[in-house]
Order: C-alpha cells, then structure tokens, then sequence
C-alpha cells in the first residue's frame, strides 16, 4: 500500500502549498508525476530579488487602484445589471441557435476529400491526412435497414460509454485556469475527461500516472484524451494507489481546479474496493469480507443467496461466521457455474463492492512450485518489465488484461509471468498454429522441456499419462460440449479438475462470445491474466471482462512504442479503385448482400491494383501477405498470381509448410483468408494488401495490421529499415467504402493516419496487368454472377466479434456515477 509522507509544490503566483501522501520507498507513476510537477512548477532561486522589487510595485499600484475604485464602483454596477438583464433575454435564444447550427452543419456535406497525388512509389511520409468522402448516390442505394440495426446501434454504444453522442455539445469554457496552467500538462473536465498535450516536459511521467488511473479513449500526435471509469479506479487501487494520493496528483498536474464531481466520483468508486475478496480454496470458490456492514449487504441481495452452496454446518444462508470479535470474518462458498452473475452483481449497477482477486503464490502451499525459471539471455523491453511490476508485487499477482501492440511481446510478458509465479499454467490460445507458437517460445525463453509442455488441440493432443507443468490448449478445445474421444475425454477431466495456478488467455477479446465463456466457468485458477493488441469489439460485450477476468492493468501507447524502435513506423493507404461500368451496373441490380460483396471484391481495378503492389513490393525484396474474407476472390486473386494461400480448409501439415517456406524466402508473397488474423507469428512480413475484409470490425483492422508491426532485423552490415506498409484496396461508390471509414476509427485513435490514393495505376503499364482487356473483364463477370451463394460468401469461420453470425445483445448500458450521479 502507499503510505503518507508529504511532498509540497510550490505555485508561483499562489502561495498555495499543495501535500501529497506518496510512499517514499515505492516507486509509482504518482511519485513519478508528482516530482516532475515539482520541478515544472519550482522558483528559481535567482528570481527571489525580482520577485521582491516586483511585489513593492505590485502595493504601490494597489493603493493607487483601490482610490479610483470606488469611483468607478457605482459606474460598473449599473453597467454589470445591465448586460446581466440584456444576456439573460439572450441566453436561450443564443444556446438553442448554437446547437441548431452544430446538427445542421453535421449533417449536411462531409469536409472536402483530400487526395494524395503519388507519382512513384514507395509513398511519400508526410501525404496529408485522410477525409471521409461523400457518399455517392450508389452508397445511399445499397445501404439497407440490416447494417443501420448492426452499426448505427453499436455507435450508439460506444459513444455512450464514453459520455454522449458524437453531436452533444460539451461547453467547459466556464472553468478557470490555474494562474501556472502553462506549467502543468493536464485539462479535467467536470464529466471525467482528460486532455494531455504531448508537448509538455512532464509528458512521459503524466502518461504513466494517467496509465493506472484511466482510460485511454484516443492518442493522436498533441492531444490525448483519457476518461475516468471505475474499472481504471479498481486497476488504480490495487497496484497500490491510495484515494488521497489519487486526487492530490491529478489536481497538482491539471491546468484546472479538480470539479467537485470529479472528488467524489474517485472517492465512491474506491472506498470499497478490497472489502470483499473471491477466493480459489481447494477447488471451491469462496466470497469473503472482514466487514459487518458489507457482510449484512452479501446476505441481503438476492444475487449472492442464490449463487451460494448450502451447507447445513454453516447455517441457513451457507455463510459461515467466525465467533471472536476481533477477528470477525464472513465467508460463503459460491457455486462455480454461478461465479460470472456474483462478479456481474458486485460491480456499479449492483452493489458496488468490486471483488478483490490476489493469488498469494508465495505462501500457497497446498499447489506445489514446477520447476521453470527464465534463460539467462531473456530482456525484457521497459514497458514489459513495467506492465509485469504492474501484475506482480510483494509475492502476489492480480488478475488483468495487458494490451500491448501486436509485436511488441506479447508471448515474453505471458511466458514471463507463469515463470515468476511457477505454479501450474494453463494457456489457452485461438488456434493450433498458435499452440505450436506459444510451445516454442516457452522452450526458447524458459527451462522447461518438450515433456513438460502438454499441448491439446482438436488435430493434435501429445501423447502422455498425465497433463504437465504448463498445457497449451485451443479456446475451442476446451468449451466445447459435444462429444470426445476416451483420450481427449480423459485430457478435458484433468484440466477442469486441477486447481490453476496461473490462466494465461491470448488474444483475450474472444472471451466474451457466449461460447468461450464457458471456459472460465470449467477451469479453475488463482490468477487470471489476459493478452491482447485489441481490447475493443463490435458487440458491446467488451466491457464484460472487466467482471469476467479483471480490470485493465497495462495499457501501451502505440506512437511512443514506434518512436522508441520498438515497432515497425507503418505507412496507411485507402486505396480507392474505380468500377467499370458493367460491374458497377451489376452491383446495383443485385439484391444479394453476398453477391455485391463478391463484386467488388472481384472489381477487375482492384485486381490490377494489387497485382501491381505485388508486382512492385516484390522487385524491392519485400515480404508480403494478401488478406481477403471472401474465398471466391481469396483463389481467384491467388490462382492467377501464382501464389500459396491458406484458408480454413488448409491443413494444418500444409499451413505450417507454407508458414516455413515464408520465413525461409522461398516464397515472398502469401494469401490469407481471416484465419490469419491472429495466431500467426511472421515477423518477416513488412507489407499488408487487404482486398477483402469483414464489414465494419475494426479489431480486425488493428489485428491484420498487427501482423507487419514487428521490428525488421537488418542483414549484417546493413542498416534496418523499420518501415511497413499497410494497403486496404476499395472499390469506389459502394458500401466497401463506409466499412472501410468504420474499420479504420481504432487505429486512427491510437495515433496512425489513413491516406487516400487515386492514381496508384497511371504510371503503370496497363498492358502487362491481367483484367485489363473488355472481354476478360466480361469473362470474370459471367463468372461471379453464376457464383451460387455460398461460393460468394465469406469464410465460414466465427470471428469474436461477427455480428453477421449473431444479433447485437441490446441492453442498458452502465454509466458510472460521474454521468448519472449513483449507480444503478
């Protein structure tokens, strides 16, 4: 815990002194943010003459005033209620005019388009950013009442969550300033927002404070915004962060005085977080409290009664109390299926009282310690080291989520965590490339030997009498509910019976689909620890983790990671192609949502466009991956390019043949449908060409970005190029152009720029690109319109946010206290 000593900062024009409680011996982001404000806001010593002959004029001006004061006072006061009855008429009137104008301007024209004119290749750095074009009289006509349900809805969602619609109007113009304001690097508004201006000098130590008590909503260049929730107050206090201290450093680094709201919203969200505790015991689940008051609150609510296993020794209700006054203490065993719903129930819009889950590895006796330590030559990068400190201190582990890009580590800060608690792990991943991945990098970086290392997955199971130290299993493998072989049969018992000491979860977003939630409902674990590069879906069921796994303990800034080296600078391109008019007249006749997408994934420019780019990426030695959703369009593109491609049927001998081929530069260019989005290690590829995608997800836009982040290595002697380029090819006036604007909302908020291309194939010579000739064209065509409908269609494989697979769970959503005053 932080405990008192005090710290002042002193302001230059005020002489306010400001206390903080901040533990000297423990270094924390409100240490670090408090000594930077310190030294931004310190008085030379140099100043203290000046300050002096500076205040003897500032008296002798001050009598002078005060005299010619009371002859203007009688003078101001008829002038004052003047305009005061003169703006009260005005005030309606101007508010009402001023939102008029604001919902009028934002539903006329979108701003002008911007073009970027690119001549050669590769592109130019500094293109200008991305505007949203007009939609054409071809968008409105092929936009149906199906998408305004799926997205308009979830737009709806989000922005909710972050406190309103896209058009409300927020007028904080009200609040003062700080007579130092220049000096501190912080704006908090009244609602819980905060602005950080990157230019500050106190920046990195703002950041990393702001990292343990909020949200990050969005990262651009000079401003990032974050928002208070009640999540980040959780995640706060259990690394350590006291109420106080909290409050005190937010105020000590804000351009504005803390709003009163903003106090009490932090102090009622924190006051009861560690009062109950959900506690793993020899495979039964327990709620505790050392609290009469709290106690009385558990047995009380409905929610909790139900979920509680009754025990006659332990009294009606299935509570059992202990006796001495002194060491009063309340515990109730739970029901494992029933451990989701009390999770659900203690959070805001329950009761309130958030459930603490520490693992005291240290002292647990009853698991016993497996014999895994890291290789000498393991590094960790500092913002792994640091989003572990966050994870594990004093010789206990909090259950969390960690995001961190793709390719900045991920794996090393997992495999790392299950080393330094060494306790029984199970790792669970969303694919059996994934599982032989995740067993090679425990080999690489850890003692641990093949042996020791169970892997389970539906194509494969290791031979072997019992499950080892550390099983790696598929998502899929384990929640499912049908019927197993004897052997597998055999597996699934022992997992679900054992008692985990550490439950790793990649990819972590995939949790909340109805189906992987059951794993957490079988399998048993102290400790909780989910990875992911993308903590965002489509279904609004992202905030479900928060209860299901734990707060968000660690999030990194992707611009900050790419200007320290550590991820690969990746250069964005829209890249818009022209329908020919045949196609186009197609696409507006067709009724089929399958078959339009068909078209202009199959749009015969696009094609050209992307053999182009591979044509050209590939004489400069680069390694590229072709992504498309659609199978039709994913062997078409591939066939005639003469190039390897996975999908879901690939098998899995033949997905890791041609994996290795790729690494080893056999080949340089390879096709993937959405089975490559996640799971697929290949650090070589450093260019992305995207010709077919799902919709609006933009998990799925972050996550195929993922797959050229990686750092380059250079060759000896050479120095490394760590740039990479990201193509998405769209078929201009159709609806692939309004889920190309959704998909990209992510990664725009995390700092990256999109820019429009519309001459990529003017200098290019059209006679040696495919398609280019009427009777090709006409030939593909046929072809696509005799396509049955599952030939058009995506790939037949759920993804964890396909809302074409399941209808949007539609519910009230949460607002914390900040927006609605209580929780309920």
């Amino acid at each position: 815990m932080v405990k008192g000593s005090e710290n002042s900062v002193g302001r230059r024009q005020q002489g306010l002194k400001v206390t903080l409680a901040i533990n000297k011996t423990t270094s924390s982001p409100a240490q670090s943010a408090l000594s930077a404000a310190q030294s931004a806001l310190s008085e030379p010593s140099g100043e203290k003459k000046h300050k002096k002959e500076k205040k003897e004029k500032k008296e002798k001006k001050e009598k002078k005033e005060k005299k010619e004061k009371k002859h203007k006072k009688e003078k101001k006061e008829k002038k004052e209620k003047k305009e005061k009855k003169e703006k009260k008429q005005k005030k309606e009137k101007t508010l009402s005019q001023l939102q008029d104008e604001k919902l009028q301007e934002a539903r006329r024209a979108p701003p002008a388009r911007t073009k970027t004119t690119l001549k050669i290749l590769p592109f130019s750095a500094d293109a200008p950013a991305k505007a949203r074009p007009e939609p054409s009289k071809f968008f409105s006509n092929v936009y149906d009442e199906e998408d305004k349900e799926f997205y308009d809805e979830d737009d709806k969602e989000v922005y909710d969550l972050v406190g309103g619609t896209p058009l409300e109007l927020r007028n904080f113009s009200g609040i003062g300033l700080k007579t130092d304001c220049s000096r501190r690097p912080l704006w908090v508004t009244p609602d819980g927002h905060i602005f950080l201006e990157t230019s500050s000098p106190v920046y990195k130590q703002a950041t990393d404070f702001l990292i343990a008590v909020a949200e990050p909503v969005c990262r651009p260049e000079h401003i990032h915004e974050y928002i208070i929730t009640p999540h980040s107050l959780y995640a706060a206090v259990s690394v350590g962060l006291e109420t106080r201290v909290m409050i005190k450093v937010l105020g000590a680094l804000s351009k504005v005085p803390l709003h009163q709201d903003v106090v009490d919203f932090i102090r009622e969200c924190t006051e009861n977080y560690g009062k109950v505790k959900l506690v793993l015991r020899q495979n039964r689940f327990f709620i505790e409290t050392s609290f009469p008051d709290i106690a009385r609150r558990l047995r009380e609510d409905p929610v909790i009664t139900k979920a509680q296993i009754k025990d006659e020794k332990a009294g009606a209700n299935g509570a059992a109390l202990s006796t001495d006054e002194a060491d009063w203490h309340f515990s109730a065993e739970i029901e494992p299926m029933q451990v989701e719903s009390v999770k659900r129930q203690c959070l805001p819009g329950g009761l309130n009282l958030p459930l603490l889950e520490e693992y005291d590895y240290q002292n647990d006796t009853a698991n016993p310690d497996i014999n895994i330590s890291l290789l000498p030559h393991v590094r960790h990068r500092p913002y792994q080291e640091k989003s572990l400190t966050k994870m594990l201190s004093n010789g206990r582990s909090r259950s969390g989520i960690i995001v961190l890009p793709c390719g900045a580590g991920k794996t090393l800060v997992g495999v790392t965590a299950a080393a330094r608690i060494r306790k029984s792990c199970l790792c669970l991943v969303d694919s059996s490339v994934a599982v032989d991945q995740w067993q090679q990098q425990f080999i690489s970086w850890t003692t641990l030997s093949e042996s020791q290392i169970t892997r389970v997955t539906s194509q494969q199971t290791d031979p072997c009498e019992a499950i080892g130290d550390v099983t790696i299993a598929t998502y899929t493998m384990v929640a499912y509910t049908g019927k197993r072989s004897e052997e597998s049969q055999r597996l699934m018992d022992a997992i679900t019976s054992r008692e985990w000491g550490l439950l790793l979860m990649d990819e972590v977003h995939v949790v909340p689909a109805n189906m992987f939630r059951k794993v957490l409902a079988v399998v048993k674990s102290h400790c909780k620890l989910g990875l992911t590069a993308t903590l965002v879906r489509e279904d609004a069921r992202i905030g479900d983790l928060n209860f299901l796994i734990g707060p968000k303990i660690y999030e990194a800034n992707w611009q900050d990671l790419t200007r320290d080296g550590f991820i690969a600078s990746v250069q964005c391109f829209e890249v818009w192609c022209e329908m020919p008019k045949e196609f186009m007249v197609e696409y507006l006749r067709m009724d089929a949502a399958s078959k339009r997408q068909l078209l202009y994934a199959m749009n015969p420019t696009k094609f050209q466009a992307c053999q182009f780019l591979v044509e050209y990426h590939e004489r400069r030695g680069d390694k590229l991956i072709v992504f498309s959703d659609n199978i039709f369009a994913l062997k078409e593109y591939a066939t005639r390019l003469h190039k390897y491609f996975i999908y879901g049927p690939t098998p899995h001998t033949e997905r890791t043949d041609i994996l290795q081929k790729f690494r080893n530069d056999e080949i340089n260019t390879i096709f993937m449908s959405k089975v490559g989005d996640t799971g697929i290690d290949l650090p070589q590829a450093n260019v992305l060409i995207q010709i077919s995608s799902h919709a609006g997800s933009r998990r799925q836009e972050a996550q195929r970005l993922g797959r050229i982040l990686r750092a380059k290595q250079a060759a000896p002697g050479m120095q490394p190029d760590n740039t990479a380029f990201f193509y998405t090819l769209v078929s201009k006036d159709t609806q692939e152009m309004y889920y190309s604007s959704k998909r990209q909302q992510f990664l725009i908020d995390q700092g990256y720029n999109f820019r429009v291309v519309t001459n990529l194939l003017d200098n290019a010579d059209r006679e040696s690109l495919q398609l280019s000739e009427p009777s090709e064209q006409a030939q593909i065509l046929s072809k696509v319109v005799k396509a049955d409908a599952r030939e058009a269609a995506e790939e037949d494989v759920q993804i964890a946010d396909d809302l074409t697979k399941m209808r949007p769970v539609k519910r009230k959503t949460h607002k914390h206290a900040l927006f609605r005053r209580r929780f309920k």
